[in-house]
């Protein structure tokens, strides 16, 4: 009797161990399916996405940017965005990828990053003392089903008047030389901005509202997880 139970519980084990194995496997491909990866090199994104509790992987992606010159802000950072986002996600098997891009744009010229020194205080020159507007894009695939969403955010964004010296003594910080719009709000920019209004966060570079909001279409509670 005594080989007869111990033989039974045994096999009992042997089938919690599976069950337990199971149900482990399912959770672990419930994870991956639900796997984020940022498609940006930005430290700036990073820290935003980090900052609302998102567990994630980046993935740097590599394309072309040329566009279209007749494209308008809103419809130019939309398409950057979802670029950075396929490039990544045609290489992945499960996982929603996030892609995200930035412009300023003053007079209906794009302001992109600064080729120099001199490109920089350029920028600020025209932009000192005027308001201005940035646009975020963010596009978010899903590697598994291609389901897409594609949107962008805008805030007008007042830079108080600056003296030549300002200009240059904020240039050589360095903190201009890889900015859009040559200035960035959260750093020591923060001290040429005079007001805004919209969204702080589209003028980082991600709109955490909007991401939310996008999100959650993929059953992606940011404050559940």
């Amino acid at each position: 009797m005594q080989g007869i139970f111990v033989k039974y519980e045994t096999q009992l084990q042997a089938k919690l161990i599976l069950v337990i194995l199971t149900i482990s496997q399912g959770l672990v491909i419930c994870v991956n399916e639900r796997r984020i990866v940022l498609a940006s090199g930005s430290p700036r994104r990073r820290e935003l996405l980090a900052g609302i509790g998102l567990s994630f992987d980046v993935i740097v992606s590599h394309v072309d940017e040329t566009v279209d010159e007749e494209m308008d802000p809103p419809a130019l950072v939309q398409e950057l965005a979802y670029r950075k986002a396929h490039d990544v996600a045609k290489s992945l098997k499960y996982g929603l990828v996030i892609g995200a891009d930035t412009i300023v744009v003053i007079d209906d010229e794009v302001l992109g990053k600064p080729t120099d020194v001199q490109d920089a205080i350029r920028m600020l020159s025209r932009l000192q003392g005027r308001t201005h507007s940035v646009y975020s894009g963010i596009a978010i695939i899903d590697a598994k089903t291609s389901e897409k969403r594609i949107a962008y955010s805008r805030t007008d964004v007042k830079m108080r008047s600056l003296s030549a010296s300002e200009i240059e003594r904020y240039v050589s910080t360095g903190e201009p030389m890889d900015k859009a719009g040559s200035y960035a709000i959260q750093g020591i920019g923060a001290i040429l901005i005079d007001s805004i209004q919209g969204d702080y966060f589209t003028v980082v570079g991600l709109p955490l509202s909007l991401l939310a909001s996008m999100l959650s279409t993929f059953d992606i509670d940011v404050l559940g997880t």
